[in-house]
């Protein structure tokens, strides 16, 4: 398929809509215009890429109504990357065109332009602020991937599991007072990690799996330390 290939679906499919459609005004790839409403601007790209969303982010310089048009070419793939791509065009105002060409080259709507008018997300803000204050330190690395992240969370696991260690059994009670982690009891109870093993009521045991955690996390535990000091 060749770009100028999107031309004719896209052209078909504003024409049915009562457009007039003009190919190549100016650096536009496509306009159309009906009776006295504001121009209508497409551009064509064989795939969703940077180098699309450029060329329409300097379209809305001249007109309010710009579509980015793209083929389909791996359902697999597309259907990856629908909801990201989605939302970039809408954060960004840009409508959003998809032509399959195994359906007869069918042109598909699937967002219009307008302003960006984004629904915060409260509950998911306020989890990340409540992450933040109670994470001691900063014990992980920015942008890596691929390896288990120290949050605040498994912190407390590790300061309990380490008390552990060093005791033996004890009570849920006995070990949140020696840690001064609050949440020690539903932390040990609900046991995400596979560290702790309830051997009576209320009281907790380390697991082998626990000690293999403080061993993989140990640089941590020292981190945790020395910001704890200071």
């Amino acid at each position: 398929m060749r770009e100028a290939d999107l031309y004719a679906p896209v052209k078909a499919f504003l024409e049915s809509q009562g457009y007039a459609v003009k190919a190549e005004i100016g650096a536009c790839d496509l306009m159309a215009i009906r009776g006295e409403e504001p121009p209508l601007i497409v551009e064509l790209k064989l795939s969703f890429s940077l180098e699309l969303v450029m060329q329409g982010v300097a379209r809305q310089a001249l007109f309010d109504h710009v579509y980015l048009a793209v083929p389909v070419s791996s359902q697999r793939g597309w259907t990856r990357r629908y909801k990201d791509v989605l939302r970039l065009c809408r954060r960004l105002g840009l409508g959003l065109l998809v032509v399959r060409p195994d359906a007869e080259a069918a042109v598909e709507a699937h967002l219009d332009p307008g302003p960006y008018r984004p629904r915060k997300r409260a509950d998911r803000a306020g989890r990340l602020l409540r992450e933040f204050q109670r994470r001691v330190g900063d014990p992980n690395t920015g942008g890596a991937t691929r390896v288990k992240q120290v949050t605040a969370y498994r912190q407390d696991a590790l300061r309990c599991a380490r008390h552990l260690q060093q005791t033996g059994p004890q009570r849920a009670a006995q070990v949140a007072r020696a840690t001064g982690v609050t949440r020690a009891a539903p932390l040990m109870r609900a046991d995400h990690y596979g560290w702790f093993e309830r051997v009576a009521h209320g009281t907790y045991a380390l697991t082998p799996a626990g000690a293999a955690g403080l061993d993989q996390f140990a640089a941590a535990l020292v981190e945790l330390d020395q910001t704890t000091e200071d």
